[in-house]
């Protein structure tokens, strides 16, 4: 095998600050937009937010509407649901996504199939879909996050669920990647600590399975056209990973605690940000890769913060609950950077006598203080799920592709059973 020597490097444009969100009709105007469709979901069209930014893109002179039908957690279902709408009222020469990833992602989906032809399945990756690439470039779409986790805003991925088959699963290409991400921190100041939590765990497990990931040196040469966004580990990604576990260290539990703290929900976004940037282009690996089948196959949980009465296990949440477990199974593949990680994100834990338990250490205390469930039991998991949840897992094999550690479906087993209780 030749070693790969080359990696890429990609980002959308940024737009970082309070007040962010209010300059988005000058950003469409110069980009010669007219007709704009907004996206959100119904949580967020309630604070008032999504309206307040049409409104700003209105006083530009463009054409806005609103479609406030996204699916918390987006399914292939509701991600046609949004797809028809837009085809049926548009044409639209610019998207604004308002909302957390699943508002993001679904707006992705959206320009993808109002941009180009063929269906949703087509795009999805393999096995699950058929893997089409773009055939054609996408219409600018804007991204502005109200949660500070999924890096949606940064990155070339969309995530759902297709429910025939109850996995989650993805759409991967350079083209889904936002033209402009808005960072406005006051629009992340209304979730709830719930929501705060798991989106911010995904932000910790972005930065820390990319700074963790499979190097890109160990990936075999590509072409130019065979190469996937996610290329591995590599100097770039490191740095915004080790800045964005820095800023979460102090950020997370503070925002938890108090919504209200403008100093952490700030620092929150940026971490949030750091970490797309970071993982977008080095790619995450286990801890994600079995969150898909966790959430996807959710029974009856409701968690705090959500729409009650929805059974939804939110993605973050998902990838959290087997990280201690997965990070200790990667360990012996680069023992130096996952204790980088468990120091940056506890200086003050001690070290324990086996080094593989630094980081599974860390996280748990921090999982504890930030009120997530107590492994997957808690969620409504035991030990006789754990074969249905591998057999998920295996479908993921563009993120287990970047695991510094090669799994089995034995390791994989391992790593969830081990994660039915954390402490």
């Amino acid at each position: 095998m030749t070693s790969e020597t080359v990696f890429t490097y990609g980002a959308p444009a940024l737009k970082y600050g309070p007040g962010a969100a209010e300059e988005i009709g000058y950003d469409l105007v110069q980009a010669g937009a007219q007709r704009v469709l907004v996206l959100t979901d119904a949580a967020v069209a309630a604070t008032g937010w999504p309206r307040r930014i049409a409104d700003s893109l209105v006083s530009y002179g463009l054409h806005v509407e609103i479609f406030d039908g996204v699916h918390i957690e987006p399914t292939d279902v509701s991600m046609r649901k949004a797809v028809d709408h837009a085809r049926g009222s548009g044409p639209w020469d610019a998207f604004v996504a308002v909302g957390g990833g699943s508002t993001i992602d679904t707006a992705k989906v959206v320009n993808l199939l109002t941009s180009d032809d063929g269906e949703l399945m087509d795009y999805v990756n393999p096995p699950v879909g058929g893997g089409r690439a773009p055939g054609s470039p996408l219409k600018p779409l804007v991204a502005v996050p109200t949660t500070s986790g999924t890096g949606s805003e940064s990155t070339t991925v969309c995530v759902l669920d297709v429910l025939s088959l109850r996995v989650k699963t993805g759409i991967s290409h350079p083209r889904l990647r936002p033209t402009l991400a808005v960072v406005d921190p006051r629009l992340t100041v209304s979730a709830p600590p719930g929501v705060t939590a798991a989106t911010g765990m995904d932000i910790l497990c972005h930065a820390a399975e990319s700074y963790t990931a499979k190097p890109y040196t160990e990936f075999e040469r590509k072409r130019p056209e065979q190469r996937v966004p996610y290329c591995g580990a590599n100097p770039i990604a490191d740095m915004f990973a080790e800045r964005a576990l820095m800023l979460l260290r102090d950020a997370l539990a503070a925002a938890v605690e108090n919504g209200e703290d403008v100093r952490a929900r700030e620092n929150l976004s940026l971490a949030a940000t750091f970490a797309g940037m970071g993982f977008g282009n080095a790619g995450v690996h286990i801890p994600h890769a079995n969150a898909y089948p966790i959430a996807g196959q959710v029974r009856d949980f409701v968690p705090d913060g959500y729409p009650p009465g929805v059974p939804l296990i939110p993605h973050g949440m998902a990838v959290s609950l087997t990280a201690p477990e997965a990070f200790r199974f990667t360990f012996p593949a680069a023992p130096e950077r996952h204790l980088r990680v468990a120091e940056l994100l506890g200086p003050d834990v001690d070290r324990p006598a086996d080094d593989a338990d630094h980081l599974p250490t860390v996280l748990r205390r921090l999982l504890r203080r930030i009120g997530i469930p107590n492994g997957i039991g808690a969620v409504g998991y035991s030990e006789s799920d754990v074969d249905g949840l591998v057999e998920g897992t295996v479908k993921q094999q563009r993120l287990l592709a970047t695991a510094p550690r090669t799994p089995s479906e034995d390791d994989l087993a391992g790593i969830l059973r081990r994660s039915v209780t954390l402490w």
